[in-house]
């Protein structure tokens, strides 16, 4: 019996290399691999030995001849196979152990052209598809784990074809995501006609998004996502919604900065209004299934976090909290009132981080990276959806109506738009003092969308008002993530006290809602971008 073996990753290679060894196995090797096992007085033939070809293009090629291939895809039954490896005096080879360079790994460096050409690994994905076709005859390993199974098969005098086809099937799963990896470092196109994607499996959820479903956390092979970067340090497993959750809260607070040291507010916002006032730098995002249910922007944290509480301090219960900045000892005592599943932060401070572990149960995430991913994916049934992610705010800054709006309301406005992105559309914000105190999510129709916002932005005020804070003045701004399709929603917030409007705009019957607009005394501002969000 022979065996290959070539891994870049050595781990429990010994153990597999003295089981062979010890069972007489005849061990064929290449380079570093056939040296490590030399240390451990383990023998193995180098391949040039079976092949009759030195290695040669500094280690490109090694295995790819036909003394290799051939010994890994006759078929043993056959016998005009086995003559021609007689023929040729060729060997079979009955168990191949590969691991592949590490393109995945290096993918998440930023190394330029040249040196991740040389990580691609081409005789290693050659030597495996091989064994994986021919798996009723040869072992295919490419994973330690499968080590020790394998080692039980051999000694029990047969390796069931089950066991064996189950492993020819990692392999062609490995080398298909190593192949995507590869391609996705190469392609320029952003919609190619076949488009590749390298996931790993990084968690089993204990269930979906229902009891009865399964479900298991993959993340992209390359670079690492914001939540891939995470660690968590305290509390219970993810679960499925958790992770949805997770991903939504976190984007919403980080679309406002990543720490004071970053910009506040989109790019394109900086360049359409040059004069715009400075947004407070913290952002504070709760997320209640999947969808805010309170976000605010505050000078300190604890100002941020007690104005998102008080935009719903009901949905909050059992939901995510999402800061942009360091968790300090005097938020982390207020968000121990409060059952939440899960709180998200760049870094805690020591006293904040042993507050918040008082709680057994909550899970707390340490982030240190901003969400920078550019496609978004959502599956149909036999097929996915592919978009750019949403990172346009606006357009441009179109005042539409006579009444310009007021510079203290300009960064409610941006503030509104830039929060209501993350809304379940239909989706109407009203902005207060850089505060959602009142939201509409996923409603139906547009107006519906903005009396419910309406009605909870007066309640949330008069509720605040009653508490001794605020003056109970109406909140003066509305914004929405797409156009108007009648004028019925000026008119509501007319009624309700709103002063400034922002919208995309691109109703066919745009001039009733400005000219509403005109007759109630409201300022209007056209962005030209929409944000529905399904």
């Amino acid at each position: 019996m022979k065996a290959l073996i070539s891994v870049y990753n050595k781990d429990g290679i010994i153990e597999l290399a003295s089981f062979l060894h010890e069972a007489g196995w005849e061990i064929l090797s290449t380079g570093g691999t056939a040296r490590h096992l030399k240390e451990y007085d383990l023998p193995a033939a180098d391949v040039s030995q079976a092949t009759g070809f030195p290695e040669c293009l500094d280690g490109r090629v090694k295995t790819l001849h036909p003394a290799i291939h051939a010994g890994l895809l006759a078929k043993r039954d056959d016998p005009a196979h086995t003559e021609t490896l007689e023929e040729h005096a060729i060997s079979p080879i009955d168990l191949v152990c590969v691991n592949l360079y590490p393109f995945f790994e290096k993918a998440q460096e930023d190394l330029g052209f040249d040196e991740m050409i040389e990580f691609i690994d081409i005789g290693g994905p050659a030597m495996l598809r091989s064994a994986a076709k021919n798996c009723k005859d040869v072992l295919a390993l490419t994973d330690p784990a499968d080590y020790a199974e394998a080692i039980a098969g051999l000694k029990a005098g047969v390796v069931p074809f089950e066991t064996r086809k189950k492993l020819a099937a990692k392999v062609f799963a490995l080398t298909s995501a190593y192949d995507a990896a590869i391609s996705r470092f190469l392609l320029e196109e952003e919609y190619p006609a076949y488009y590749p994607i390298s996931i790993k499996k990084a968690q089993e959820m204990r269930y979906g998004e229902n009891g009865h479903q399964s479900a298991s956390l993959y993340f992209h092979t390359g670079k690492k996502g914001a939540i891939a970067s995470m660690t968590q340090l305290h509390g219970k497993e993810l679960s499925y919604n958790n992770v949805r959750d997770l991903d939504v809260a976190w984007k919403a607070a980080c679309s406002f900065g990543l720490g004071r040291e970053k910009p506040f507010y989109r790019d394109d916002a900086a360049r359409l209004l040059p004069d715009i006032p400075s947004l407070p730098p913290v952002c504070c995002v709760a997320v209640k299934h999947n969808t805010p249910c309170g976000i605010s922007l505050g000078d300190t944290l604890v100002e941020a976090y007690e104005k998102t509480y008080a935009c719903d301090p009901v949905s909050i219960f059992g939901g995510i909290v999402a800061c942009n900045t360091t968790i300090d000892a005097e938020t982390a005592r207020k968000l121990n009132d409060l059952f939440l599943e899960i709180i998200v932060a760049p870094e805690f401070d020591e006293e904040a981080l042993a507050i918040l572990k008082q709680k057994k149960n909550v899970r707390i995430m340490k982030a240190p990276s901003a969400p920078r991913q550019k496609q978004e994916f959502v599956s149909v049934d036999g097929g996915i959806l592919i978009q750019s992610a949403d990172q346009c705010l606006m357009e441009r800054w179109d005042v539409v109506t006579k009444l310009k709006p007021e510079a203290r309301d300009i960064r409610d406005m941006i503030f509104g738009m830039q929060a209501v992105a993350y809304v379940k559309s239909n989706a109407i914000l009203i902005a207060k003092d850089c505060a959602a105190v009142g939201m509409s999510a996923g409603e139906t129709n547009r107006i519906w969308a903005v009396e419910m916002a309406l009605s909870r932005g007066a309640h949330v005020i008069e509720t605040a008002c009653k508490m001794g804070q605020g003056n109970g003045e109406p909140a003066r701004t509305l914004a929405s993530d797409a156009f108007f399709p009648f004028p019925d929603v000026v008119e509501a917030a007319a009624a309700a006290g709103v002063k400034t409007i922002i919208q995309p705009g691109g109703s066919v019957k745009d001039n009733l809602s400005v000219e509403a607009a005109d007759a109630l005394g409201i300022a209007m501002v056209f962005t030209g971008t929409r944000h529905f969000k399904h």
